[in-house]
């Protein structure tokens, strides 16, 4: 795929440069299976080979991301009740019932700030768009959130492409090897919380029982110690 890309972008320049970078991440968007990060890369690529300049680019990657995400919200805005209703078609490949039930629990979860963790998570960010949209979320906020993420990777990834395009084979390798540790490192942190809630919930299940117990025993009125509120 990289290679791919390679090809694609890597003969171009000047305004054609900006278009097929700014076209690739519109598809990425969209949910298709191509590298973001690497297409920001060869876009950098390209400034450090004198075919683009940096700022322009850097401005063609934030708004080919924020463009493409809000097509996919759009579209989930639109037809997100649709979609799972007919057993083809291209957005029911990419967001299934299943996609869309866990994204959800993560929205009810962790609210509409989950828009930021899944900008860099390629095989759950079009589903949690679409689903953005589909549940009614508001595009002033999505498109803030959005932003956020957007800006800390866009900017970024294009400067070492071109800071270090000399070395481009093992830039990509370095940055797979990242995507790789912060997945790795997602899933041991939500292993924990889940472990940690686990055991708070047995814990109060616990203090119940004894609670219970005790006023029995005492023959007092049996009251349960409230629930503690949430923050």
């Amino acid at each position: 795929m990289e290679s791919f890309l390679f090809n694609l972008v890597g003969s171009t320049s000047g305004v054609f440069a900006y278009l097929v970078v700014f076209g690739i991440l519109l598809v990425c968007g969209l949910g298709l299976p191509l590298p973001e990060d690497v297409s920001l890369i060869l876009g950098g690529y390209l400034v450090h080979s004198g075919k683009a300049e940096l700022l322009p680019m850097m401005v063609t990657g934030y708004l080919g991301i924020i463009i493409g995400d809000s097509m996919i919200f759009t579209f989930g805005r639109r037809l997100g009740s649709k979609v799972g209703q007919k057993p083809s078609g291209f957005f029911a490949r990419i967001v299934t019932p299943e996609k869309r039930a866990r994204v959800e629990q993560l929205f009810k979860k962790h609210g509409e700030k989950i828009i930021m963790l899944a900008r860099f998570l390629p095989g759950v960010r079009a589903v949690t768009y679409f689903t953005a949209g589909s549940v009614g979320m508001k595009w002033r906020r999505f498109a803030l959130y959005d932003s956020i993420a957007a800006l800390g990777s866009a900017p970024i990834f294009v400067f070492l492409g071109y800071k270090f395009g000399g070395e481009l084979d093992a830039l990509i390798s370095a940055i797979k090897r990242g995507q790789r540790n912060v997945l790795i490192a997602m899933v041991l942190i939500g292993l924990v919380a889940f472990l940690i809630s686990r055991w708070r919930a047995r814990r109060e299940q616990q203090l119940n029982e004894e609670a219970l117990k005790a006023q029995l025993v005492n023959g007092a009125p049996v009251v349960l110690p409230k629930e503690p509120q949430a923050p």
